[in-house]
């Protein structure tokens, strides 16, 4: 009967070992649960804080790229500028000679070729 006894104080003390063990492994797993739900949920904050970011930039982008449209439309390029001045420079300075012409009094000014028609067959 001492056997018994001794065998069922052994297992008695295993048993509080086991419920030990449960216990501590329980709150193990209730602090990696709730830390994997913080983890989760500051993941969330910090992906929607990056694409509330992200939609800003681009709309800043977007609101640079119309801007600087604008700004071409209103300012042309200099190379453009500059072939425009020497174009209508040169227009004046050519009108003298055509003026008359263009006014139908005179013939036209010396190196200009006349266009030939064609007939059509």
């Amino acid at each position: 009967m001492t056997s018994y006894l001794a065998q069922e104080v052994r297992l008695a003390r295993r048993h509080e070992e086991i419920l030990s063990q449960r216990s501590v492994l329980l709150q193990q797993m209730e602090t990696y649960l709730g830390d994997k739900k913080t983890k989760k949920t500051w993941q969330t904050q910090a992906a929607d804080a990056a694409h509330k970011r992200n939609a800003a930039l681009l709309n800043d982008i977007e609101a640079a790229e119309k801007k600087l449209q604008e700004r071409v439309y209103l300012l042309p390029h200099p190379d453009t500028v500059k072939l425009e001045t020497l174009y209508w420079a040169s227009v004046e300075e050519s009108l003298p000679k055509w003026e008359q012409f263009l006014l139908g009094k005179a013939e036209a000014p010396i190196g200009f070729k006349k266009m030939k028609s064609t007939k059509q067959t």
